[in-house]
């Protein structure tokens, strides 16, 4: 694939693509790094594909960067992901392909050996990678499989992003007046963002569970629910906010949201969308299915001062 994905009609319009939330459903960009795997990132991650340009080397990248290219008057690092995944063969072209990405505000290139195409996937049959030998899956977050039988490895952005630049930094976050009353349960399938989502929460000084995708998080969460209706007590005196993650394996954090809006049990409780996904179009689907504030990853003080009025007000409640 040689032009500019929108040129080729591969990314339709956006606001097309946000009739997806709450659908369960992603579409998946399928690409190679060289091996006989096949490899996939989400499509809103994708701003364009072209050919690999020019790239200036730079002094003092971090090992997988291959340097920067000038986009459209932005200057933005280029990622080699076969090499940061530990898969490039020594003296091999590090791919000839480059995908533009928008992660969590931050632009970047992550050249490939080559895109194939779009596929539209149900999250339900999307799975977490247990026991799979897929070669560098410490940056796999969920696999899934096409008709022909074929496995496709989906990336986790989060992951390949904090091997090569390191981990964001949770600073100093005032705690949460009387937090220690407070519960907060949050889910994301990534195990770096789950870390410093723990990280964070620690510091306002507020208890919490977790969860590692939507069905998992739903299946509790709907476990908590009929106790507090057993025990003739509202859920939302036991439970504070909710944070969930938008793209996760079995049930994205859509559909959870409109799960958890339509059922009575859990009024008052409010969610929080926490997001790789920062555009404005993903605000828009976050709110189509209720969210009471969405939050771009990752900064810990935003997260943390988007978190903090809610549960002050669950607690004046």
């Amino acid at each position: 694939m040689d032009t500019v994905l929108a040129e080729r009609g591969l990314l339709e319009a956006v606001d097309a693509r946000t009739k997806l939330a709450g659908s369960n459903r992603m579409e998946i960009l399928l690409f190679s790094l060289g091996t006989q795997e096949i490899f996939g990132i989400n499509v809103f991650k994708v701003r364009e594909v072209s050919r690999t340009p020019f790239i200036t080397k730079a002094p003092n990248m971090p090992d997988g960067v291959e340097g920067l290219i000038s986009l459209r008057g932005n200057v933005i690092p280029v990622l080699a992901l076969a090499k940061i995944m530990g898969i490039a063969a020594p003296g091999e072209p590090l791919g000839g392909s480059m995908m533009v990405t928008e992660y969590s505000k931050r632009t970047l290139g992550f050249l490939v050996h080559e895109v194939d195409r779009i596929i539209r996937v149900e999250w339900d049959k999307v799975r977490a990678p247990d026991n799979v030998t897929t070669s560098g899956n410490h940056f796999i977050t969920a696999i899934t499989e096409l008709a022909d039988g074929k496995l496709v490895s989906i990336l986790d952005v989060e992951t390949i992003l904090a091997s090569t630049f390191g981990e964001a930094v949770v600073g100093q976050i005032h705690p949460l007046e009387g937090g220690h009353d407070v519960n907060v349960f949050f889910v994301d399938d990534s195990a770096v963002a789950r870390k410093k989502i723990g990280e964070t929460l620690d510091k306002l000084g507020v208890k919490h569970k977790h969860a590692l995708n939507g069905l998992e998080a739903w299946t509790r969460l709907e476990g908590m629910a009929s106790h507090a209706q057993q025990r003739g007590v509202c859920l939302a005196d036991e439970l504070s906010l909710i944070l969930v993650d938008a793209e996760m394996p079995e049930m994205d954090g859509y559909v959870l949201t409109r799960n958890v809006k339509s059922d009575a049990r859990f009024e008052g409780i409010p969610v929080v969308m926490h997001s790789s996904l920062s555009s404005e179009a993903n605000r828009a689907m976050g709110k189509s299915v209720g969210v009471d504030s969405y939050v771009a990853k990752f900064d810990a003080d935003i997260l943390a001062e988007t978190l903090r009025p809610l549960l002050l007000r669950a607690q004046r409640d």
